[in-house]
């Protein structure tokens, strides 16, 4: 077990800098390249079926590998992994910012996201582990804060990297700032005192790694070539066959890849649940806003991304405030309110259409993303609050997994349930917007924004409940007293 000193009490903000810098790097680094595709793809003379592999690779391998890296943080420390991460992701940007070919590029980004894997499964775990539990909900909400920043914010900055420079300094940007959180976190991030005498789950390792793969292999080819075709099922099937074997693995084994004992707790599986539910209704409202913007509401570009923009302010004022409110209140009313809001947002952003006010849509993701501030931190305090300090690695990963997943299904859904309805709508087959036919893209994203509200709702009945047994409990409790 990790002990934490006076001196390390004392820098615990300033550790959060550091932590909170490769947070929001790594998340960045999810988004930006979206915007700059186009450009790379005809730089590097590729299709742009080809060049999907640039984000999917970096994608697939955080989630394949973020639970062998919490357990690693557990077993040798969270800072050896966490400065691991560090230096491997800034070395995967320079050879991403050093790429002529397609194939040199992935290879990079997937050196990057392994480094990626390695700070955010050991994030957490550090910010907990550093900081008192009346300020953790602040430091989490923080934490939060830069996680929604950086998916957020990468489009807007990538455009203006791309306007301004080349398309490689997307990468390179990573470059100084990563040398400096190293150079930082050498100083300041606790030293681990100790290490567990276990050896690390290989078979384990190998089954989830198999299973993510194929599971984001098939999400991610299925809205390419259609969910029903033999290779997508295939991957489905393999990816369900490899999680089963993973978990009767796990419950055999003495040192697990994954302690299955922490789902035991109620507390910590539901926080998980409600915040993967949280991050596939958002997911979906955000790869899908940037068209509504840009094709049906005709801005043009740089327009675009001041309104991509106003998610990303407001949650950067909500989640702190959030996540200091849960240290004084508790994080139970906030994270039942952050769902309702975010369901109301989704509800009215299903109003919207090719002919509404820009004022009245701000509104609307206003309170959407008011929604999924009041949540999130109060939520990550939840679930890292739920676990012993040496299982805080691999809670924080799993935490970190589950947001990945739930963004990848929330595209997925997203994407699927968009072009399904807009089909239906226009009378044949469609998988891009319909020209001189906003209407129809309306329609879909409607039901989309539907859909996502009300898998809000059923986070916040399942919270409701948890808040309803919480509240008798205390009851019981103080009339016993």
């Amino acid at each position: 077990m990790e002990r934490i000193d006076e001196k390390i009490s004392k820098n615990r903000w300033i550790i959060l800098i550091t932590v909170v810098m490769c947070t929001f790097m790594a998340c960045l680094d999810s988004s930006i390249v979206n915007v700059a595709l186009p450009v790379m793809s005809n730089k590097l003379s590729v299709s742009m079926a080809s060049i999907e592999w640039v984000v999917t690779s970096y994608l697939i391998i955080i989630s394949a590998t973020i639970l062998i890296f919490g357990r690693l943080g557990d077993m040798i420390g969270k800072t050896k992994v966490f400065k691991f991460g560090i230096i491997t992701f800034t070395i995967g940007s320079l050879l991403c910012g050093m790429s002529n070919s397609l194939l040199v590029l992935v290879i990079a980004r997937v050196i990057q996201a392994v480094g990626a894997a390695g700070t955010m499964s050991t994030s957490q775990g550090i910010i907990t582990h550093v900081f008192p539990q009346n300020e953790r909900g602040k430091a989490l909400g923080i934490n939060g804060t830069f996680v929604a920043l950086g998916a957020m914010v990468g489009p807007a900055l990538g455009g203006l990297i791309i306007a301004a420079f080349s398309w490689k300094y997307i990468f390179l940007i990573n470059v100084p700032i990563g040398l400096i959180v190293f150079a930082a976190g050498m100083k300041t991030l606790p030293k681990s005192s100790s290490k567990v005498d276990e050896k690390l789950d290989g078979k384990g390792a190998v089954l989830f790694t198999v299973a993510i793969v194929a599971l984001f292999g098939a999400l991610i080819q299925g809205q390419v070539i259609g969910f029903t075709k033999a290779p997508i099922i295939l991957g489905f099937v393999i990816s369900v066959i490899a999680f089963i074997s993973f978990l009767v693995v796990e419950k055999r084994e003495k040192a697990p890849l994954l302690q299955l004992s922490i789902f035991e707790n109620k507390l910590f599986s539901i926080s998980i649940f409600c915040g993967f539910l949280s991050f596939i209704a958002i997911s979906s409202f955000s790869i899908i806003q940037p068209f509504y913007l840009q094709d049906t509401l005709k801005l043009n570009s740089a327009v675009a991304g001041f309104f991509l923009m106003i998610s990303p302010i407001v949650l950067a004022v909500t989640a702190p405030i959030s996540g200091h409110l849960s240290d004084k209140i508790g994080s139970e009313v906030l994270t039942f309110l952050g769902l309702i809001f975010t369901s109301v947002g989704l509800l009215l952003m299903a109003t919207l259409n090719e002919h509404s006010n820009l004022l009245v849509m701000t509104i609307y993701i206003a309170i959407m993303t008011i929604g999924s501030g009041l949540f999130q931190s109060p939520n990550n305090s939840l679930v890292m609050s739920t676990v012993s300090r040496d299982k805080l690695g691999i809670a924080g990963s799993v935490n970190a997994l589950i947001r990945n997943l739930g963004m990848v299904v929330g595209i997925a859904m997203a994407t699927t349930l968009l072009y399904n309805r807009m089909s239906a709508k226009v009378g044949y087959h469609v998988i891009n917007y319909v020209a001189g036919r906003d209407d129809v893209f309306v329609y879909g994203m409607r039901v989309v924004n539907i859909v996502s509200a009300i898998i809000c709702i059923v986070g916040a009945v399942i919270t409701a409940g948890r808040l309803a047994k919480s509240r008798a409990s205390e009851k019981a409790e103080t009339e016993a007293a």
